[in-house]
């Protein structure tokens, strides 16, 4: 999964609509292959992250779990945490003798 789009169910509080949008451009985005799209091709860009967004939100909105909700903030340093042993890993990797 793109490491930009992060997880949005279960936060208390809740996820935001700008949040939902922040995804759905991070993934049209990482589809399309561009961060800007040209002036042909903004009106499709801005329709699908509309669509994606209002989508995404359906699907929130409609999930359930029994599970308590999670801290934006714990989830955050588990995050950090993930991203350093990646950079460690990668150190490790370059560093090894061949």
């Amino acid at each position: 999964m793109c490491r930009n789009i992060r997880v949005l169910h279960n936060f208390d509080p809740p996820t935001t609509d700008e949040e939902v949008r922040e995804a759905a451009l991070q993934f049209v985005r990482k589809v399309s292959g561009s961060t800007r799209p040209s002036r042909a091709n903004a009106e499709a860009f801005d329709e699908a992250i509309d669509e994606i967004a209002a989508a995404t939100r359906r699907l929130l909105d409609g999930l359930t779990t029994s599970a308590p909700p999670k801290s934006r903030e714990a989830e955050a340093l588990k995050g950090r945490a993930r991203h350093e042993a990646r950079m460690q890993r990668e150190v490790r990797l370059r560093t090894a003798p061949a």
